[in-house]
C-alpha cells in the first residue's frame, strides 16, 4: 500500500473509532443528540457500540499503526469507565434537557 493509501485508510478507521465512541457517548446520555438536542439514555445500544470497538480491537490486533492503538485504547478505556458509571446512576430518569452530564477522563 503506498503512503497516501495507509494515511487515508488512517484517517478512515480513526473517523470510525471516533464516530462509534460519540454514539456510545450519547447513548449513555452523557452527551446530548445532536438531532433532538435532548439528553437519551439506551444503555443496551452503548453497550453495543462499546463491543463493536472491542471487537475490532481484538480484530485488527497486530495490524494497527502506534497512533491507531493508542487511541482505541484510550476510547475504549474511556467508553467503559463512563458505562460503569451509568450503571451506577441506576435507571434513566424521566425526560432530561439539553445539559451535558460530566464526563469521566
Amino acid at each position: 500500500m503506498n503512503d497516501q493509501n495507509e494515511m487515508n485508510g488512517n484517517m478512515h478507521f480513526l473517523g470510525l473509532v471516533s464516530a462509534l465512541a460519540s454514539s456510545a457517548m450519547q447513548q449513555m446520555g452523557k452527551v446530548a443528540n445532536p438531532a433532538t438536542g435532548k439528553i437519551e439514555r439506551d444503555m443496551d445500544a452503548a453497550k453495543t457500540s462499546i463491543d463493536m470497538l472491542e471487537m475490532l480491537k481484538q480484530k485488527t490486533q497486530g495490524n494497527l499503526t502506534a497512533q491507531e492503538s493508542g487511541m482505541l485504547m484510550a476510547l475504549l478505556s474511556n467508553l467503559q469507565l463512563n458505562y460503569v458509571d451509568e450503571l451506577n446512576r441506576g435507571p434513566a430518569p424521566a425526560e432530561k434537557g439539553p445539559e451535558e452530564k460530566k464526563i469521566i477522563i
